[in-house]
């Protein structure tokens, strides 16, 4: 049987979608970018999923970005679609489920383009980051021209981006490009505490506001606060508000349902 470079599970409120080669640092194949973007947009479409994991199988890598031996000429002789390897990488892809990373060991090059699509990022403390494409005389334009330089401060993503150099779990940490490290032994552990948070909050609140936030990111301010409040409306008027807005009068835990 062939391997499934990816794999997609579902347990409750969550979806957790892994890459799976941890022979090759789970580095993607074609197959297995499709496979990411199509998992990103079914759970999107899935009703009862209120929040993503990313992860990568194994004790060694997250992802270490393309497959140099099967991807990379393949994009070289023209013969991937690019909007495939779009979707895997959440360009103009609208996901609005928070997603986040469990980033245990090796973040490389795709690796990392695709971890700066995520929302919340925790990574054991063996983590490696890096953006090595120019060490091969290629570029790292699988989102990272754009988001990186607008994620951290310019002249990190710059140091980043040109040099190719790795930089470890606590300095990605240090410039702001994740949420937090943590031993090993509890990285899941430490997911698992923000996927629940998440998952008992206003699915409905949650998700407009990780939509407002992208949209509204590189409008001007007074557009951006016109616009605000649109993002709101859906929440306010919902089922799930009056249901926020009983149990904080009754003192009891709320039970929302998504409307």
């Amino acid at each position: 049987m062939s391997e499934q470079p990816v794999l997609y599970e579902k347990k409750g409120f969550k979806a957790y979608i892994t890459f799976n080669r941890p022979h090759a640092m789970n580095s993607m194949t074609p197959e297995g970018f499709e496979m990411v973007g199509n998992y990103f947009i079914e759970a999107q479409n899935d009703e009862d999923v209120r929040v993503i994991i990313l992860t990568g199988a194994g004790e060694k890598a997250f992802c270490a970005g393309a497959d140099l031996k099967q991807t990379i000429p393949l994009i070289q002789e023209g013969k991937i679609d690019p909007e495939k390897l779009e979707v895997a990488m959440l360009k103009n892809i609208p996901v609005w489920k928070p997603i986040i990373a469990a980033v245990n060991g090796f973040c490389l090059a795709g690796g990392t383009e695709i971890l700066e699509a995520t929302d919340i990022r925790i990574a054991s403390e063996d983590a490696k980051f890096g953006l090595p494409e120019p060490k091969w005389s290629i570029m790292a334009s699988a989102g990272s021209l754009v988001r990186l330089v607008r994620q951290i401060p310019y002249c990190r993503a710059m140091e980043i981006l040109l040099t190719g150099e790795q930089i470890s779990a606590h300095e990605a940490l240090e410039i702001g490009l994740i949420n937090k490290v943590v031993s090993k032994d509890k990285l899941f552990d430490e997911v698992e505490r923000y996927a629940d948070i998440i998952c008992n909050n206003g699915p409905i609140a949650v998700q407009n506001t990780k939509k407002a936030v992208l949209r509204l990111l590189n409008l001007p301010m007074d557009l951006a606060f016109r616009e605000e409040w649109s993002y709101s409306v859906d929440a306010f008027t919902s089922n799930d508000a009056k249901e926020g807005i009983q149990s904080f009068i009754k003192k009891r835990s709320p039970s929302f349902k998504g409307n």
